[in-house]
């Protein structure tokens, strides 16, 4: 079993105190809808999603946006919409989308591509529409990262705990491609005939951030937990994450503990929980060097919590200390962008991006 970190309530406001007084928000744009997801194209230049199916071409300079497409079948209701969007490291003309898709009234977390050149986005293709297909408006994931040769992206539960632990869907998973959308044959369960190709891990709620650590070779999800029990897990291939077996929230109808324990044999227990939820939005690792006290640091957008929550890791992979940066800007922290000059950015839900500044 790993051992769970958590700091102590005089700690976090320590943390707090001294992060409110050093950290700032500039702001770059404002009057967005929703700006689900950020990918920065150049110094100039991002690519934003909003969540009701409209992308948009923001000058970082002026704050400007400009619609540049319209994805005609996204199911906008609840918290689906149109999701993630990520520049490929393989091609690069090629930009990643995920989005909840219209299929007869119903939705299903979808990756999609388009091919992005001269301010325009052409030749919109869905790679995968994954078999999590549900009329709720819950739970759709989803957040894109690479490796050095494949594609990840989350799915949530879609609201039915019994996905989870159900590999013939790939709702409650984490999914792994190649670049082209199709499967990798060394994936866990490709030779299974009761769990789906696509998937790399499973037992996850919703995760809705990703990350890929290229110095370590590990990857990491944060994912929703139910009335507390936010995790921030090491994701190992084939591996079970518990959901809902094991679980440290609780019921939202009483303080009634969810699944059978907090941790289990046979499950990855979670590097970190959070009780209660923060509510994380996105995930990145910070590398570059304009802010040396981040480097290697997870980041994560807080939705409930409105903050950057900035977690430590030692190098046996275990979270040691917790950060909560810009407490006091009040807002709903949805994703969040590090450029190459090592600028970070990020979104809100109040249709506000800004700049994270020292």
């Amino acid at each position: 079993m790993r051992y769970i970190k958590r700091l102590s309530a005089l700690t976090l406001s320590i943390c707090a105190s001294f992060n409110a007084f050093a950290w700032q928000a500039e702001k770059v744009s404002s009057g967005l809808i929703i700006p689900w997801g950020l990918a920065y194209v150049d110094q100039n230049t991002m690519l934003v999603t909003e969540r009701n199916g409209v992308i948009k071409q923001l000058n970082i300079a002026s704050g400007e946006h400009t619609p540049i497409l319209q994805v005609s079948d996204v199911w906008a209701k609840g918290q689906g919409g149109l999701l993630d969007v990520a520049l490929s490291p393989f091609d690069e003309n090629t930009v990643y989308f995920t989005y909840s898709k219209d299929i007869d009234g119903d939705a299903a977390t979808t990756l999609a591509t388009a091919q992005y050149k001269n301010g325009t986005l052409s030749d919109w293709q869905d790679l995968l529409i994954t078999q999590s297909q549900s009329g709720g408006g819950r739970h759709f994931g989803s957040r894109i990262a690479f490796d050095e040769k494949y594609l990840y992206f989350t799915i949530g539960d879609r609201g039915e705990r019994d996905n989870g632990q159900d590999r013939q869907t790939h709702a409650g998973t984490i999914v792994r491609l190649n670049p082209d959308g199709s499967t990798p044959t060394d994936n866990p369960f490709i030779k299974d005939s009761n769990a789906l190709d696509e998937i790399w891990s499973f037992g996850h709620r919703n995760p809705q951030g990703i990350a890929y650590d290229a110095k370590t070779q590990r990857l990491w999800s944060i994912e929703h937990g139910p009335r507390g029990g936010d995790e921030i897990n090491l994701i190992k291939k084939g591996a079970n994450y518990g959901w809902p077996i094991t679980s440290h929230g609780k019921e939202y109808w009483g303080p009634i503990s969810v699944g059978e324990a907090k941790e289990k044999d046979g499950i990855e227990s979670p590097v970190k929980v959070y009780v209660p939820s923060i509510a994380p939005g996105s995930l990145v690792i910070y590398q570059g060097d304009k802010f040396p006290s981040l480097k290697g640091k997870l980041l994560s957008g807080a939705l409930k919590l409105t903050h950057i929550n900035v977690v430590t890791l030692d190098a046996d992979g275990n979270a040691v200390d917790e950060q909560r940066l810009l407490e006091d800007l009040g807002e709903r922290i949805r994703d969040i962008e590090v450029a190459p000059d090592g600028n970070i950015f990020f979104s809100t839900d109040n249709g506000n991006v800004y700049r994270l500044t020292k």
